[in-house]
């Protein structure tokens, strides 16, 4: 049990009592608990803490406190001391100190499957080229006290045999037995759903349940040895300090504070931002060839020559991001699968989820599970699929939306167009579609608020039974409106945009307006325009937000409970006493932090991004640098928030990066197809090709070939004046052969670019084993080692009849 150095008066009320199942909820029962005597039982760090906010005045009292919330708080202190736990109430500040005794962590710990060690972190693949090349490494830094790396097992208290019993447990290991009790102690009637802390918090009988950070993050006045500071001051000074920018990311340490599931999030971002740096040097020079050669075009008289080397960049820059994409996605299996080995989560399982808080609050009705035989909520499956039905509905019309604010949009920029050409001739399209862009991704943030609200409201309302199925489905709803929203104008500019004119004497028109055509340059160049608006100006606001609104909703948390803090000190004896509780109470200081929101908001911006460097990267070649730079300050402002202004979240495992992954791999597939689109149909690549092999070698007439003349009557209505225009077809209006040569040519580009980099992409899949071959080694050993130690124990226990079987600590 871990102390505090200092002596406090003892709150704590020991109470063990046994009980009969039927009260049980799931698997939890009664733990006959050997106590430790009075003076080690002073001054123990909590675990797990609770709060609720007491009235400051009679007046208060009589309005705000609710007797239900009274009873249900004191039934479930009442049941958390029956189950063994160690609880110390500080009355004047309304916090519950708990703290879990020996005996119960062990018997919880082998209950939930927590794995301690059997008997040291691998290096990047970087560092490890830079190791073989014995060169130095500008990357890496010495982070002191790095976690060790023992084989471990699933933690058995037969096989137990420790005297560190303080240290024994890992404190992300104690506040998972905490939670696991919390999450499943009943306060109520069970059939009623009556059961939990989180359900307790979300009705206000708690405001608050959090596990303490491990003192402060902020590095000590006179400067002490690196290997003296604590973890949380490690991880804030070698990982969230904006210096440390160019460093790899201490993933152990992150691990060891955060638990698995928030490193895996930052060992997936850093090896995404790890692989932009090839892609945005190869954009980089594209860019730049085509930038230079565009302004040698403006000067000399080879035109087609220098838009041909521009279209072949463009083309070889496509299918590098295409194989790029899918070569990403094969290496980050390699480096997941490693780092759950690495982690101990490779062989990791749900255990059988409890029903969410709120499902077990609106259930109709109960049934009993065949596994733990207690009677719990249940929501027929009929009416869920019903209401996924209607939620889909919902989808559905709110894509509508997003559809009718486009054309709203398109709208927009045509009539902003005709209005401004009289008095800016040149400039017209250019500030139309800028000013449309900006308005666009107006449009875009509004909806996204809006639409993930909604989603909130659907996937609750289609009452999923599990947190796991319920974030699934909430992900899944809001990408698809999210890929819709974000995605929808620029493919618009590039597949459809300029498409369905018409030509001179028979424009299309859109509500009485005239169809948008691309201007001179071509739709690429717009659509490039439009990306860096939406990506670039999106990472900018989410930044700014990130950095500003964590601040600000401190501040209002600080300022908003200190008036409370600073009545329930008044109420402290002495000068000294007051100083004393100040000191010691990081509880205190946690809960004016703000609650972590989790990571579906970090991983939906990351793969919204992925989309727009992997679909669109014909169009704009900088984009992922862009993502480069902007990952650089997300990695830094995420880090800052975790250590610094989030409380500490409750340690999860995790396997991999979850639904995520598909999600990314149904994008890449995305980015092929529209690659392959985008070649055929908007660029010049194709009809130049055409052009060359079947009239000119040397392009000259491409640029009169790919005019049509305007039809006779056009010309006759305006003086006899003939125009030219972008298309194939004769003076009737009517396509010439060579609009359906091209368009089989297209097509059957598509099915070849698409076939030719899917098949690269599964011989890379082939060729590069999920999981690395030392990573196959390990885990034999592992296995191996399991059995020596099995066999070893069974030795002993015949000839001693006492399982003396230690947890032998020998590193990897």
């Amino acid at each position: 049990m871990r102390r505090r150095g200092e002596q406090r008066e003892d709150g704590t009320t020991l109470i063990t009592v046994e009980t009969s199942p039927d009260s049980n909820y799931g698997s939890i029962v009664m733990v006959t608990v050997v106590w430790p005597d009075v003076k080690k039982r002073n001054n123990l760090i909590p675990d797990f803490v609770l709060v609720w906010e007491e009235p400051l005045s009679p007046k208060e009292e009589l309005k705000g406190v609710d007797s239900t919330h009274v009873k249900f708080r004191e039934e479930f202190l009442k049941r958390l001391r029956r189950y063994g736990l160690l609880q110390e109430q500080k009355k004047k500040t309304s916090f519950i100190l708990l703290s879990a005794p020996w005996s119960l962590l062990c018997y919880y710990a082998e209950e939930i499957s927590l794995r301690v060690p059997l008997q040291a972190p691998n290096l990047n693949w970087s560092e490890q080229v830079l190791s073989k090349l014995s060169l130095p490494n500008p990357l890496s830094q010495d982070v002191p006290n790095p976690p060790a790396d023992y084989y471990t097992c699933q933690f058995r208290t037969n096989k137990l045999q420790s005297d560190h019993q303080e240290t024994f447990f890992k404190t992300t290991q104690r506040h998972q037995v905490l939670y696991e009790i919390l999450a499943r102690t009943p306060y109520g009637s069970v059939k009623k759903g009556e059961v939990g802390i989180d359900r307790l918090v979300s009705e206000q009988v708690f405001t608050a349940a959090y596990p303490l950070h491990q003192g402060d993050f902020r590095l000590p006045s006179p400067p002490v040895p690196p290997h003296c500071l604590g973890l949380r001051q490690i991880l804030y000074a070698y990982w969230a300090q904006w210096s440390c920018w160019r460093r790899y990311q201490p993933l152990d340490h992150i691990r060891e504070y955060f638990g698995e599931k928030i490193a895996l999030y930052f060992a997936w971002i850093g090896f995404y931002t790890a692989w932009l740096l090839p892609a945005s040097l190869v954009g980089t020079v594209i860019f730049l060839i085509g930038f230079g050669l565009m302004q040698r075009v403006c000067q000399e008289s080879l035109p087609l020559l220098h838009r041909s080397i521009i279209n072949m960049s463009l083309i070889n820059n496509t299918v590098f991001m295409s194989l790029w994409a899918v070569t990403f996605l094969e290496y980050w299996k390699r480096t997941c699968s490693s780092l759950s080995h690495r982690w101990d989560c490779s062989d990791f399982q749900d255990i059988e989820e409890r029903p969410r808080p709120e499902f077990t609050a609106t259930a109709p009705m109960t049934v009993r599970n065949p596994v733990t035989g207690a009677e719990e909520p249940y929501f027929p499956e009929q009416k869920r699929l019903n209401r996924t039905l209607t939620g889909c509905m919902v989808i559905i019309i709110m894509v509508a939306v997003v559809l009718m604010f486009l054309i709203a949009v398109i709208l927009y920029r045509t009539i902003l167009s005709i209005e401004t050409e009289g008095v800016l001739v040149f400039q017209a399209g250019r500030i139309s579609s800028l000013s449309g862009s900006v308005l666009n991704l107006l449009v875009i943030l509004l909806l996204s608020r809006v639409y993930t609200a909604l989603a909130h409201i659907l996937t609750r309302w289609e009452m999923h039974r599990t947190q796991t199925k319920y974030e699934d489905m909430f992900i899944l709803k809001v990408f698809i409106f999210q890929f819709v929203n974000f995605y929808s104008s620029p493919i618009y500019i590039a597949f459809f945009k300029g498409r369905f004119v018409g030509y001179p004497g028979n424009y299309n028109t859109l509500f009485g307006v005239r169809n948008e055509d691309c201007g001179a340059g071509g739709c690429l160049i717009e659509l490039a325009q439009e990306l860096l608006v939406i990506m670039v100006g999106k990472q900018l606001i989410n930044n700014i937000q990130e950095f500003i609104s964590p601040k600000l909703k401190s501040w209002w948390q600080k300022r908003k409970l200190r008036p409370q803090l600073k009545e329930k000190k008044k109420e402290v004896d002495g000068e000294e006493a007051q100083g004393e509780d100040e000191e010691v109470c990081p509880w205190e200081d946690d809960y004016q932090l703000l609650v972590c929101e989790g990571l579906f908001s970090e991983y939906l911006e990351m793969v919204l991004q992925f989309g727009f460097i992997t679909i669109f990267v014909a169009a704009c070649p900088l984009a992922p640098l862009f993502a480069l730079i902007n990952n650089w300050v997300e990695i830094r402002l995420d880090a800052h928030k975790f250590v610094t202004e989030y409380r500490r979240p409750v340690a999860e495992r995790a396997q991999d990066i979850g639904i995520w992954f598909p999600i990314l791999q149904f994008i890449t597939h995305m980015a092929v197809l529209s690659n392959a689109f985008l070649i055929a149909f908007t660029s010049s690549f194709l009809p130049r090709l055409y052009y060359r092999y079947t009239r000119d070698s040397t392009l000259r007439g491409f640029i009169s070939f790919t005019l049509a003349t305007s039809p006779h009557t056009f010309s006759q209505q305006h003086h006899n004046a003939s125009c030219r225009y972008r298309g194939f077809r004769d003076e009737n209006g009517e396509y010439l052969p060579e609009y359906f040569h091209l368009l089989a040519i297209r097509l059957g580009f598509i099915i070849v670019f698409e076939h030719v980099v899917f098949f690269i992409g599964r011989l890379i899949d082939l060729m590069v084993p999920d999981i690395p071959e030392e990573v196959e080694l390990k885990i034999k050993r592992e296995h191996y080692m399991a059995k020596e130690a099995l066999a070893e124990n069974q030795v002993q226990t015949l000839t001693s009849h006492q399982p003396v079987l230690c947890y032998s600590r020998e590193k990897r």
